[in-house]
């Protein structure tokens, strides 16, 4: 008799009554396919409809009757399956961050399934020369003349791709076919690898020297991976080589059989960090983002699992690479934001890194110039080990930094964009041949579009945001989409002063234009990126001096290194001090200093102008003197009194619902269940209308909770996703719950 196995399967559907595993019969054919986290095709519910599931485990003893128990239907050839680490690290984001466990599943598979391999066929000689000529001059060229030209092309290279015999030389699969059986040629298949680094020549071909301050800091973190492993902070100055001291630290961790993992927060840096990488480990690091086609992200993810990359970089999904022999992870910028999931489960990749190192024996190491106050707050309480680097690499020195107070050129009647200083040094930079980036933190032309006369707002019909000014007269929605014609009047009081407000990059540009005409200019944003390796062609374009001025979004003031650089201009510093959220402060510190480090990163100094109608501000200033301690410092006593992370955590519980009072309610219900349960361990707040109340046409509703204790935010999570089952059952309104644990923006 066979022994009987029986898998736990979790159905592939992101439904949180199904969020748990049923029971199956392996039958005796797929005994040795069946495996934790293999794709499998199962019957499910009473019509016995196909599904797919995932195995989360195997036992030999069924759990209720044998008889009333299906069998597996088969093993989903086509997909990927989850390594039994992922699948323990997706039971963990599931309890830590909420939502479903096959949607922490689905995260943690940066490749869902697998892409036909492409295939190098070539064509080589089996017998010499002289037998293929003579073979070819027996022929009749009348009638085998694509024989004779195939014979002759043969006999001139040793190697042929089967593709230029086809292609090329008008010689068909048939002739070629003949040819193999009679024995004068081969016809050999390799699978060729579809490989997303293209460019291999880089100016970063030499192994960089470590000052005495880096390689003190490579010797530290090698030092901590060999002991207690305690996650790596490096506070280190724009421009004082983070980089280089991330390369060596890995070369030693691949010199010891292991692999690294290195996590950029924009693709838009994935360029310039692959070509330092490149130059020193060649095709054996590669990258994983989401603009690769699905065929080169199969490709990258096989040879990762298959051992032949040793290093990996992209933005935070890079983070679930299969490395076997996982020895580091690096977090470069990692105050960024971005390194923040805004879809469930809404992990932050420091976060799941730490716990990816715990369970593989890895070393994690965080770089940044302006650390999050979460990570120098961890520091500070012994959790990590902070190193500092604090010269910049070789010659190079901090920009000089000028704060011009567009308050007094709005007195002295400069209408202007740019204050007169910037404007100034934005001509002597032209006239010596030195290049320049002006950043503004807003895309498009305009913020809004408002009329003078009545102050109506033209807003999008389906979301409460205001629309976009763009090229050609179009007004944009930036969350759905929705497009409209610019009015020529008012819609609410037909008058025809109406106009966009708040300059973005678009007008920043057209404005540059009509200043300096002879001056070429470029610009990068989220509408010029859009197309597969528009980042690239872009920063190859600023980098080979072919534009003066690069325009931009802050995707253009984080890691990138021009030496030519010399003046960077913060068009309107403060925009982002005026966000509803108590992160405004720390993102306009490290936007201003990461724009500034820009500058003077050759062997010419610097300037930096920050245009502001706040240059009192401490995180202008702070970012004006690249003073972290003396920002940390501020920020600190401000996060502190006012009862803010890292002092204290925070859970947004989020509700959306096409029904605004369904939404209320819900909110409501739970806010009151949490507040009876927690006592004096959490801090409950709201219900509150979100501060955009409506997008897609779907309202939304947060909840805060607010407490020391982590394990009550755990359970306020919990509350809240047991409510939304029982209410589910009941048949109400559907009403739809995402949390957000320790939220880096408000909704």
């Amino acid at each position: 008799m066979s022994k009987e196995r029986f898998a736990l399967v979790i159905i592939d559907i992101s439904h949180e009554r199904l969020d748990r595993p049923f029971e199956y019969r392996v039958p005796e054919s797929l005994l040795d396919a069946v495996s934790e986290g293999a794709e499998v095709r199962i019957p499910f519910g009473k019509g016995n409809k196909e599904r797919r599931g995932y195995v989360v485990g195997l036992k030999d003893e069924p759990s209720f009757d044998r008889d009333k128990i299906k069998d597996i239907l088969g093993i989903v050839e086509s997909s990927v399956g989850i390594e039994s680490r992922m699948l323990r690290l997706a039971v963990w984001m599931k309890k830590r961050y909420g939502g479903t466990l096959v949607g922490a599943m689905r995260t943690v598979l940066p490749v869902k399934d697998k892409v036909k391999a492409k295939v190098y066929r070539c064509i080589s000689r089996k017998v010499s020369i002289e037998q293929l000529n003579e073979e070819a001059g027996r022929l009749n060229p009348v009638r085998f003349s694509a024989r004779i030209r195939l014979l002759k092309a043969v006999s001139e290279v040793e190697e042929m791709p089967l593709e230029f015999a086809t292609d090329k030389l008008n010689v068909s699969k048939a002739v070629i076919a003949t040819a193999v059986k009679q024995g004068l040629i081969s016809l050999r298949e390799d699978t060729e690898y579809r490989n997303p680094v293209a460019e291999k020549n880089t100016r970063y071909d030499r192994r960089a020297e470590l000052n005495d301050e880096q390689q003190a800091a490579v010797d530290a973190i090698l030092k901590e991976a060999e002991a207690e492993r305690k996650p790596v902070l490096i506070e280190g100055i724009t421009g004082s080589g983070k980089t280089e001291v991330y390369i060596e630290a890995i070369a030693k961790t691949v010199e010891s059989g292991k692999q690294a993992i290195v996590l950029i927060p924009e693709i838009a840096l994935t360029f310039q960090t692959l070509m330092r990488f490149y130059a020193r480990f060649k095709d054996r690091v590669s990258v994983l983002h989401s603009k690769l086609s699905e065929g080169e992200k199969y490709d990258q993810f096989v040879r990762a699992e298959k051992g032949e990359l040793d290093v990996i970089i992209g933005p935070r999904s890079a983070l679930f690479i299969p490395f076997n022999k996982l020895g580091m992870v690096v977090i470069d910028e990692e105050h960024e934001s971005s390194y923040k999931s805004q879809n469930m489960p809404k992990y932050h990749a420091r976060e799941v890194a730490e716990e990816l190192c715990r369970m593989s024996g890895a070393q994690l190491v965080l770089g940044s110039a302006t650390p999050s106050m979460e990570a120098s707050y961890n520091a500070e309480c012994g959790q990590y080990l902070k190193l500092k680097l604090n010269k910049r690499y070789g010659e190079a020195r901090l920009p000089k930094v000028t704060i011009a107070d567009m308050r007094e050129e709005l007195k002295a009647g400069n209408k202007s964009f740019f204050s007169r200083v910037l404007a100034e040094k934005i001509t002597e930079r032209l006239v010596k041949g030195e290049q320049i980036m002006l950043f503004i933190n807003r895309r498009g032309r305009a913020g809004f579009v408002s009329c003078r006369s009545c102050g109506h707002v033209i807003k999008c019909p389906h979301c409460d945001v205001s629309l976009s000014e763009h090229t050609g007269g179009r007004l944009l929605c930036h969350y759905c989409g929705y497009a409209a014609v610019m009015p020529k009047n008012c819609p609410e009081c037909s008058s025809k002063y109406i106009a966009g407000f708040r300059a973005g990059t678009e007008k920043i540009e057209e404005e540059i234009a009509k200043a300096y005409p002879s001056a070429r200019v470029i610009r990068m944003d989220g509408d010029t990126t859009k197309q597969k390796d528009a980042h690239e062609k872009i920063l190859q374009t600023f980098a080979a001096g072919d534009a003066d001025i690069m325009v931009g979004t802050q995707m253009i003031v984080k890691g990138h290194d021009f030496p030519n650089v010399t003046l960077v201009g913060a068009i309107a510093a403060d925009m982002s001090l005026n966000a509803a959220d108590y992160h405004a402060t720390e993102r306009t510190f490290s936007l201003l200093a990461q724009a500034a480090g820009r500058a003077g990163r050759g062997d010419r100094p610097g300037e930096v102008v920050i245009q502001t109608y706040k240059p009192e501000h401490y995180s202008i200033q702070a970012a004006a003197a690249q003073d972290y301690e003396y920002f940390y410092k501020m920020e600190k006593a401000f996060r502190e009194m006012a009862d803010y992370p890292p002092f204290t955590h925070m859970m947004a519980l989020q509700y959306f619902s096409a029904d605004q009072k369904a939404a209320f309610e819900r909110a409501e219900n739970a806010a009151s269940a949490i507040k009876d349960k927690a006592g004096d361990t959490a801090e409950v707040m709201g219900p509150f209308q979100a501060s955009i109340a409506k997008i897609r046409d779907i309202y939304r509703v947060v909840v805060y909770i607010r407490s020391r204790n982590e394990e009550a935010l755990t359970q306020a999570k919990d509350i809240a996703e047991k409510l939304q089952d029982e209410n589910r059952d009941s048949g109400k309104k559907e009403v739809t719950l995402q949390t957000d644990r320790d939220p880096v923006s408000t909704l």
